[in-house]
């Protein structure tokens, strides 16, 4: 009989079910939204109960699609949104309020009030990360802190903590019913709670930031059977893989020798190094992350470049300005102009993250004269994602050592010929995307298919991972540069726009 693995997908924006088959070529996939809540200027959130019902549901419609049921299936990884943090009772399964988003910027105070004692790299020595917003252990204390009742409930030992992989897999495997409360190194070692060289909490960190140690889940690594599925449809089926979206497509991508990298544009968009089974320390603004862990091997460590805002401001331009009605439209309205004619737009919309890590940031557009049109907000809209790209690029290779001679690419929006174009012309090498653009789902069912034997090892995926088209630099060398040096002027602009007084 014909076996699959399949991969949970839970991102930002949208909850996918994929089936694959020996090939790492998807047989079946059905995928869902969820709703963007926006309460407060700078604040997202989802609600964990719809994400978990879109879960249900497109594991039910993925299935049912291709005529397959859960004996059909070896196994099942998972991958997420990262940093989203969610707070639920652990006896009846209710969240204690909406799950707050990895963009979400409300925990800026908590954070500066954490690096008024050692500064913002506090906790960068152990955990790789500068205090930010970004991080789901600021966010996990904000809910404790503003949630009425919500510390004392903790340190009674009634709520769990849990990014969005903890919430999926607690749920998946039995919920209030003995589900498994777990994460991975991957997921951990973005919280500001895990120590990079012990792959556990670090006690100091934990009671740094006064998160009731009882809370956190086990730390597991990224590919071996944690238990078995309990929801009906995949009943049975184990759960064997947990990466964070990024680790994941980092790994789909088969960077797996050091010096491999992979950029994936989604929502945000972020930059991934493979370093090796040490991690390197940033001098230059990115941060050093878990890439993967197989089992009982050592880590797989990675410097990671992160920005908030790709995919998600072409999304602004559809939801907030009307300026297109699909997010398709927007490579089409670009081609309408040569150029940006001049303007550059910046969006900050959640201050910047790597390689600035300012949380007074906030977007804009400059450069704007009557000569400016939609073709022209279009073009820079679409500029934005590679000008940061380019900025990442910069600061991995001068904290590596390793020069990039090419790029990997996956996301939604590799399929934008235009900005991955400009994206190869703004770095000056090659720019490459696979035949499998949705690099973070094969990524997560890698890592469960490896842990049951589906897969002997990596090297067979090596070979599943086939190039489909590559772009080559056209920019000349001046126009590069003048291009680049206009784009940061324009993110100085940003700056200081949030006074550091809260209220």
């Amino acid at each position: 009989m014909t076996r699959y693995v399949a991969a949970i997908d839970q991102g930002t924006t949208s909850t996918r079910f994929v089936i694959f088959d020996t090939d790492g070529q998807p047989v079946g996939m059905a995928q869902k939204e969820h709703e963007q809540v926006y309460p407060r200027p700078g604040w997202v959130e989802h609600r964990p109960q719809e994400i978990w019902a879109r879960t249900e549901e497109v594991i039910a419609e993925a299935l049912e699609s291709a005529g397959l049921t859960a004996a059909d299936l070896v196994a099942i990884g998972v991958t997420n949104q990262r940093e989203t943090t969610v707070v639920w009772d652990r006896a009846t399964g209710e969240p204690v309020g909406n799950a707050i988003v990895w963009q979400d910027t409300r925990t800026d105070q908590i954070c500066r009030d954490l690096a008024a004692d050692g500064g913002r790299d506090r906790f960068r020595a152990s955990t790789g990360l500068p205090l930010a917003t970004y991080f789901s252990g600021p966010k996990a204390v904000w809910i404790l802190d503003n949630v009425p009742g919500a510390r004392a409930r903790a340190e009674a030992g009634e709520l769990l903590f849990g990014t969005i992989d903890t919430w999926i897999i607690w749920n998946l495997t039995g919920g209030v019913h003995g589900g498994l409360h777990i994460t991975d190194v991957t997921n951990a070692s973005r919280t500001l709670l895990m120590d990079l060289a012990t792959l556990d909490w670090a006690p100091d960190n934990v009671a740094a930031l006064g998160i009731p140690a009882s809370m956190l889940p086990a730390i597991r690594s990224s590919s071996e059977v944690y238990g078995e599925a309990r929801l009906a449809a995949v009943a049975g089926v184990p759960v064997a893989g947990d990466l964070g979206d990024q680790q994941a497509g980092l790994f789909g991508q088969t960077c797996f020798d050091v010096g491999d990298a992979k950029n994936t544009y989604g929502t945000g968009n972020f930059l991934l190094l493979n370093t090796g089974t040490e991690p390197v320390r940033s001098d230059h603004g990115l941060v050093t992350t878990v890439g993967y862990q197989l089992g009982d091997a050592p880590a797989v460590y990675a410097l990671e470049g992160s920005i908030a805002i790709a995919g998600a401001l072409v999304q602004w331009l559809r939801d907030n300005l009307r300026l297109i009605d699909s997010a398709a439209e927007v490579e089409e309205l670009a081609r309408t102009v040569d150029d940006n004619g001049g303007c550059y737009f910046v969006p900050a919309f959640s201050g910047l993250f790597a390689p600035y890590w300012r949380d007074d940031a906030r977007g804009v557009i400059v450069g704007l004269t009557r000569f400016v049109e939609r073709g022209h907000i279009a073009r820079a809209t679409l500029e934005a994602t590679a000008f940061q790209g380019r900025e990442m690029v910069d600061a991995m290779q001068a904290d590596s050592g390793v020069t990039l001679h090419e790029l990997r690419v996956g996301g939604g929006m590799v399929k934008n010929e235009l900005l991955m174009q400009f994206q190869a012309d703004i770095l000056g090498i090659p720019v490459i995307r696979p035949a499998l653009t949705e690099t973070t789902a094969v990524g997560a069912a890698y890592a469960a298919g490896l842990a049951v034997g589906f897969w002997p090892g990596i090297e067979v995926l090596r070979g599943k991972w086939v190039e489909d088209t590559r772009w080559l630099p056209r920019m000349d060398e001046a126009t590069r540069e003048r291009e680049l040096a206009q784009w940061k002027k324009a993110v100085t602009r940003t700056f200081d726009w949030v006074d550091d007084q809260p209220g």
